[in-house]
This record gives structure tokens, C-alpha cells and sequence, in this order.
């Protein structure tokens, strides 16, 4: 598969997710401001996991316009993408700690969910940063995105199947 149509069905996939964001807002009984701070925080986490996606997915099709094609095109995208996770992941710790939740965090089931994909997630800030030092390659950058959409999905299912709090 060309990076193009990878980078499309990405795209694709980021938007129906987003998509889903607002389904799961419109047939929730109460309206977004009536939320738990947790309920809202997994509102912004699945809408960021959808959002960051489709614009790093944008960018690479942007970039893939240019001909001749740079030689250095995909350590831009991954070095782009790195600092737009870090970014990502500083904010959401804050927003969590600050919420201050003892009791959701100590549910095996979220302490499990919160390593796993903290773990995937270290592995694909790696993959980033080996590929700007020495790789150089697509696979790296559609990692990283493919990360953050099942990211989405994991969160989506989260808040269609979990109980509001």
C-alpha cells in the first residue's frame, strides 16, 4: 500500500471516530456540562485521539503533494508528530492529575488499560525518535498514527459500554 491511501483510510477512520464523539454527546441523557469531570476528560481524550490523527495524516498528504518529493519528508512528519504527542500526553496528565480521582484509577480494569496503552504509547514515541535520527521511513509515522486510532476506538467503546459516573 502507497503512503497516500494508507494515509487517507487514516484519515477516513479519524473522521468517523470524531463522529462517534458526538453520537456518544447526543444520546447521553444529561448535556456535556452536566458530565463528570471523568466523563469529560475520556470525552476529550477520544476527540483529541481522533483530532491529532486526521491532522498528522493531513499533514503527510500535504506533504506528499510536493514534487519532487523531499528527501526527508517522513523524519518532518515524525518529528511534527513527536512534539504534537508530547504536547498531547503533557496536557492530558495535568487535566487528570488535577481531577484527582482515587477511586476511578484504582479500578484494576483502568490501571490495566492506562499501562497497556501507556506502553504502546512510549513504544511509539520511540519509533518517532528512531526515525528521525536513522530511519527515515513511513512505517514509523503510520504507527504513531495508527496508535492514537485505536486509542480512540479502546476510549470509545469505554464510554459507550461504562455507566456514566
Amino acid at each position: 500500500m502507497e503512503p497516500g491511501e494508507a494515509l487517507g483510510i487514516a484519515a477516513q477512520i479519524a473522521v468517523a471516530l470524531a463522529g462517534f464523539a458526538g453520537v456518544v454527546v447526543v444520546f447521553r441523557r444529561e448535556a456535556v456540562h452536566e458530565w463528570s469531570e471523568i466523563d469529560k476528560l475520556r470525552l476529550r481524550l477520544l476527540l483529541a485521539n481522533s483530532i491529532l490523527p486526521l491532522g498528522l495524516s493531513m499533514l503527510g498528504l500535504l506533504l506528499l503533494t510536493i514534487k519532487p518529493m523531499p528527501p526527508g519528508i517522513w523524519r518532518w512528519c515524525s518529528g511534527i508528530a513527536f512534539v504534537a504527542n508530547l504536547s498531547f500526553v503533557t496536557v492530558t496528565t495535568k487535566m487528570s492529575r488535577r481531577l484527582d480521582l482515587p477511586n476511578v484509577q484504582r479500578q484494576p480494569e483502568t490501571r490495566f488499560i492506562q499501562y497497556v496503552f501507556g506502553a504502546f504509547g512510549v513504544a511509539a514515541m520511540l519509533l518517532k525518535v528512531s526515525n528521525i535520527a536513522l530511519v527515515g521511513g513511513f512505517s514509523p509515522v503510520f504507527a504513531g498514527i495508527v496508535y492514537q486510532l485505536v486509542t480512540a476506538i479502546a476510549q470509545f467503546a469505554r464510554m459507550v459500554l461504562l455507566v456514566p459516573e
